[in-house]
């Protein structure tokens, strides 16, 4: 299985001021999964959008995620799971409108969690995503219908 990486970066693009220096993808697609990094408030020129505004940080997380899952032969309608993090769960209503409206139609499997914080502290809230797209790039194929078996 061939794994390709989209969108590599150093971790000081981000975190000029840490002192260690990792290499990382944005997203990453193994087969027919793609991962996605977190996405935040940054956009990929590394500008914090939404300083204060969770929702604002939402929005600018969910315009990233539909370009990288782009770029990695998804769209929004592969997206599988989400994990979505919030420093506080003031911020789920408003955050939670946003990913209601970005991924209208797709119902991915999700998981909340409120969290003491992230990376910095600017950032209020963060989404991951796992989409698949199959192993050709295609559309999955619905799954057959297992009957139990008779005792």
């Amino acid at each position: 299985m061939a794994i390709e990486r989209f969108r590599k970066f150093e971790s000081s693009v981000f975190y000029p001021q840490a002192k260690w220096k990792a290499q990382f993808s944005m997203a990453t697609r193994a087969g027919g999964f793609v991962f996605l990094r977190g996405q935040t408030g940054f956009d990929f020129e590394g500008n914090f959008h939404g300083v204060g505004d969770a929702a604002a940080q939402a929005e600018q997380a969910c315009r990233s995620i539909k370009v990288l899952l782009e770029e990695a032969g998804a769209t929004m309608q592969d997206v599988c799971k989400i994990t979505v993090y919030l420093t506080d769960r003031a911020w789920r209503e408003p955050v939670y409108a946003v990913i209601a409206e970005r991924f209208r139609d797709v119902y991915p499997c999700s998981t909340g969690l409120i969290v003491d914080g992230l990376a910095l502290p600017e950032m209020l809230v963060e989404i991951d995503v796992i989409a698949y797209v199959g192993e050709r790039g295609g559309r999955t194929h619905a799954l057959r219908r297992v009957r139990p078996k008779r005792r």
